[in-house]
């Protein structure tokens, strides 16, 4: 299967990259952020060298992600015991009416 081949453009770089069909502009977005990532550490004047940059960029995004990981978990657990407390209490209230 063909993968089409998209264009994006980081701190003024052109890169080509094959992606699955269908998330093209998945793609694009993600380069895009990456883009502004990079670009505010670059404006930042503090970090030179566009490895560098990239790999703070990088480290800002994951653990991002992972604090996004950690918050859903969280609110999953959370979902769980309030979707039990709710079984329990409807459980309990159909026991009384049918007493």
């Amino acid at each position: 299967m063909d993968k089409p081949t998209v264009s994006v453009a980081i701190l003024g770089q052109t890169y080509k990259i094959h992606c699955p069909k269908g998330h093209e502009a998945e793609l694009k977005e993600a380069a895009e952020y990456l883009d502004n990532q990079m670009r505010e550490i670059k404006a930042s004047g503090k970090i030179v060298g566009l490895e560098k940059i990239a790999v703070l960029a990088a480290l800002n995004i994951t653990h991002d992600m992972l604090s996004g990981r950690k918050y859903a978990r969280s609110n999953e657990q959370q979902l769980r015991e309030l979707t039990s407390q709710l079984d329990a209490a409807l459980a309990h209230d159909d026991k009384v009416a049918n007493e």
